[in-house]
């Protein structure tokens, strides 16, 4: 089973409502992206942060930072404004290549979210639209690439 699966897979028994939002997203819906990264987003409570922070340390991940959920939910605002922190980052120390990002600036709560079946299983990702949405509100070069990959499937 392939590291996305089983972060997927992971986040779907803690019952975790999420979406991939990365270069995993954007190669499902079809536009060519090469990625190593994990990009997720989630329906935004303590509840659910908890949640993941418990199924990535299942699969072996630790986080970067030495914080917890409850520090990511308190504190979501301070670090975004004041560290420009996007995201909160885990990784298997055995293997770098394993990484997990979840995006903190973004909430899918009321977004479309497609349940993609893959070789390995389904996994959750933001619908098209919204999905372009959010990468060109984060105006980073490679956001605003993927926006335009997407539009371009219309």
């Amino acid at each position: 089973m392939s590291f996305l699966h089983r972060v997927c897979q992971a986040l779907t028994e803690r019952d975790v409502r999420y979406a991939l939002v990365g270069g995993h997203a954007v190669a499902l819906h079809g536009a060519v992206r090469g990625t190593v990264d994990v990009d997720i987003a989630l329906a935004w409570s303590r509840s659910a942060l908890q949640a993941t922070q418990r199924a990535l340390t299942d699969i072996g991940l630790v986080s970067r930072l030495p914080i917890s959920a409850d520090d990511v939910y308190r504190f979501r605002d301070e670090y975004i404004a004041n560290r420009n922190l996007i995201g909160w980052s885990f990784y298997n120390p055995r293997d770098l290549t394993e990484q997990v990002d979840i995006v903190i600036t973004y909430d899918i709560k009321g977004k479309k979210v497609d349940a993609i079946n893959t070789a390995d299983g389904a996994v959750r990702i933001l619908a098209r639209e919204p999905l372009i949405r959010m990468k060109r509100a984060s105006g980073r070069p490679q956001d605003l690439e993927d926006a335009a990959a997407l539009e371009k499937l219309e």
